[in-house]
């Protein structure tokens, strides 16, 4: 006799789950998927690896990370996501997009099982900054996209205001080790 199957089970695909981190800035809690952060690091930490970039079209990024032969643009988290008195202590270097995003804090990892498409109430360039939303513990919680701190555009342009900023620092230092030419 052959045991009885469940034709909801049958059906049923698992659920994929994906671990985030959750971080925050200001008083906003966000996600971003623990894959697409390479490495976290305190703010502390950046003294003698970061290049000031000066005044840039960009206002929410004004520092390059010079890692090896990769560069990361240091995105502030409070000004990209229109978040008033944030205070940074912490960057996240993320993985495949040349950012590094100053956040306030990390809470904690978690997994999540299901991304909801954002409301239509979403209209402006958050669209690109978030992936979706996601509730933990009864809260939603929206789901960054890396390829929303810095479009392709902005990279170039800042490619160009890093190049002038390495050259300036070449010439007040007259030292090129620890730099990197973008």
């Amino acid at each position: 006799m052959k045991p009885a199957v469940s034709t909801a089970s049958k059906g049923r695909k698992p659920r994929r789950t994906e671990q985030v981190i959750l971080f925050t800035v200001g008083a906003q809690r966000f996600a971003i998927a623990a894959n697409d952060v390479h490495e976290v690091r305190s703010t502390d930490s950046l003294a003698g690896i970061t290049v000031d970039l000066g005044q840039t079209e960009l206002p929410k990024v004004r520092t390059v990370i010079h890692r090896g032969k990769r560069s990361y643009y240091v995105v502030h988290g409070g000004d990209h996501f229109q978040i008033p008195a944030t205070h940074p202590a912490l960057v996240l270097v993320l993985r495949e997009a040349r950012v590094a995003a100053l956040v306030d804090g990390i809470d904690r990892m978690a997994t999540i099982s299901h991304l909801y498409a954002l409301p239509r109430a979403f209209t402006g360039e958050e669209r690109q900054w978030f992936r979706g939303l996601t509730v933990i513990e009864d809260r939603v919680i929206p789901v960054v996209s890396p390829a929303g701190f810095l479009s392709e555009e902005d990279v170039q342009r800042l490619d160009e205001y890093a190049a002038i900023a390495a050259e300036q620092h070449l010439a007040v230092e007259g030292n090129v080790e620890g730099i990197v030419a973008v």
